[in-house]
């Protein structure tokens, strides 16, 4: 099963920090406009990060009118520079709104993992990020209201 990287809302405080290490580990500047997961704030108190999900057939890819983006066999997106005209149409796709334009270059970028050791995860100061798989986190959603419903009972 594939993995992605997922916050725990009852955990992130919003501070964006993940958006400020990718965006200095893949782009080295400091910039939430150029990371690779993305924050969003709801409501005072309510925070939650996302990043690619790599789906299984990724709609972005699908959306590509000139077959510039392409997955592997673990998801992970890959760009032909060369058929690439910056349209925009495979941000537009993506379900999870992660996928970006870097504003500098004009090409689609994503979450890669940091190639299996995602930094974002490292120095999330709350611990809020970790990588799961889609089942794993449905499951701990089901562990986490059944916990709930037996302390509610103690």
């Amino acid at each position: 099963m594939r993995k992605y990287v997922i916050s725990d809302p009852e955990k992130c405080s919003g501070c964006c920090l993940c958006e400020l290490i990718c965006s200095g580990v893949k782009e080295r500047v400091f910039n939430p406009e150029k990371a690779r997961i993305r924050v969003i704030k709801e409501s005072p108190g309510f925070s939650i990060a996302f990043a690619c999900h790599f789906c299984n057939e990724p709609p972005c890819v699908a959306a590509c009118p000139n077959e510039a983006l392409s997955a592997d066999e673990n998801g992970v997106l890959s760009v032909a520079e060369e058929n690439c005209t910056a349209c925009g149409v495979c941000v537009e796709a993506c379900e999870f709104g992660v996928l970006i334009l870097k504003p500098d270059a004009e090409l689609p970028v994503a979450c890669d993992l940091c190639g299996g050791e995602p930094q974002c995860i490292k120095f999330c100061p709350e611990s809020a990020l970790k990588l799961a798989t889609f089942e794993e986190i449905v499951d701990g959603m089901r562990d986490e209201h059944l916990k709930k419903a037996v302390e509610k009972l103690i």
